[in-house]
């Protein structure tokens, strides 16, 4: 049975989950949910999961916030309130309001069930779960026509990776018609697909159920008291049990490039790794592609702006994405990003580093590998990634040596 475009619009329902903690990004994470944290120099991480949902033409959006989600919370009003109730279109956040019990969201499948009202309020028939903390560009209309196609119950979003590296993932064990027949978290010898030898289907955390499946298998759980916290580990097994459908999707990238991009920017290495990828010349995450607009908030800012002086004074801006607002006053900036409405002062020198909203860097400073979080003022002289034993004293240093300062840190003068 073939379905419109419009109908699947009308019918489906998303929801995306973003009430992560985050501890392993943490300090950037101190004071904000991890879907929250900038990326990219304007963008939240969340961004690009709506961005996403925008371009696929899903306009029913339920954002399931949890921890430290003022922040979250703030920009989805700024940023995303462009929907029209009227046509039947809306972003709402909803944090945990206990109505199945006691307790805040227990898990990925735990944060729906306690949500399942929302999906009875209309004739919904779809429902489409996302995570709300990961980087890749994806059209979500292909993979519910799949769906269909398939008459799936349920759809699991698929990324392919080598075997080695899927130790780290939960991994679908598929058929040659890539039907799912086990879902295994972090398995010590992951299953590789039919026809790919030493390749394996890590999940990417995108689902696609049937609203009325979904519905009767956490009620059948919850009823015989069986854990359904999460999908991984208790939902999608049991279904498998059960001989629902169950269909893996292979992840069709969006972005333009030759290898598919989905990155998890969960740890501060592979946020900073991620975000330095930016500054390549080809980078393997394209941000300035026209056919899939990536949305933020449009900060009434001016241009940004480099001022010479005389002398060695002479703004420079090297290789480098550099935010409205911004003004680099006689400094140096080399291969780093530079956020809104940063100061960058004289005889400064900023090598491979994130320099966030509202920074002031003051003259003379030197900052290398470093990412300084919103509302910091460095003094003059201050020197930060260049000795690691007076980092650790101040700040967060990664292993590799990467020094993170939290939002509004206060020097000692």
């Amino acid at each position: 049975m073939a379905f419109t475009g419009s109908r699947l619009q009308r019918e489906t329902l998303t929801m995306i989950l973003a009430g992560g903690q985050g501890n392993r990004l943490h300090p950037l994470t101190g004071m904000r949910t991890k879907p929250s944290v900038p990326f990219g120099g304007k963008y939240r991480i969340i961004d690009f999961a709506l961005s996403n949902c925008l371009n696929s033409g899903l306009r029913k959006i339920y954002v399931l916030t949890q921890y430290k989600s003022d922040s979250l919370n703030q920009h989805l009003y700024e940023a995303w309130n462009i929907f029209n109730p009227e046509l039947g279109e809306f972003i709402y956040s909803v944090p945990p309001q206990q109505k199945t019990g006691n307790e805040w969201y227990q898990g990925t499948a735990d944060a729906i069930y306690q949500n399942l009202n929302l999906m009875r309020q209309r004739d919904y028939t779809w429902c489409v779960v996302l995570g709300g903390d990961h980087i890749y560009k994806m059209d979500y209309m292909k993979m519910l026509q799949y769906h269909i196609e398939k008459k799936a119950d349920l759809s699991i979003a698929n990324i392919i990776i080598p075997k080695e590296q899927a130790t780290r993932f939960g991994v679908i064990e598929i058929d040659e018609d890539y039907k799912v027949l086990s879902f295994i978290e972090k398995p010590e010898d992951p299953p590789e697909i039919p026809g790919k030898p030493g390749s394996s289907f890590a999940n990417m955390g995108i689902y696609i159920f049937n609203v009325k499946v979904l519905t009767d298998v956490i009620k059948e759980l919850t009823d015989k008291k069986v854990p359904n916290l999460d999908f991984g580990k208790h939902v999608i097994p049991r279904m498998i049990e059960k001989k629902y459908n169950i269909r893996a999707f292979r992840f069709e990238d969006e972005n333009s490039t030759t290898s598919p991009y989905w990155v998890d920017v969960g740890t501060i290495e592979s946020y900073y790794k991620a975000s330095m990828d930016l500054l390549s010349v080809n980078p393997e995450f394209n941000l300035y592609d026209s056919s899939w607009p990536l949305r933020t908030k449009q900060q009434q800012s001016p241009p940004a702006k480099t001022l010479s002086h005389e002398g060695e004074r002479v703004g420079r801006a090297i290789n480098s994405l550099i935010t409205d607002g911004t003004i680099i006053s006689g400094g140096l900036v080399e291969r780093s990003i530079i956020g809104p409405s940063v100061r960058v002062n004289s005889y400064t020198y900023i090598t491979d580093s994130i320099i966030m909203d509202r920074c002031n860097i003051g003259r003379h400073a030197k900052i290398r590998r470093a990412i300084i979080d919103k509302n910091v003022n460095v003094p003059e002289h201050e020197e930060i990634g260049f000795d690691p034993d007076i980092d650790r004293k101040r700040f967060t240093v990664t292993e590799t040596g990467i020094v993170v300062i939290p939002k509004n840190y206060q020097f000692e003068s």
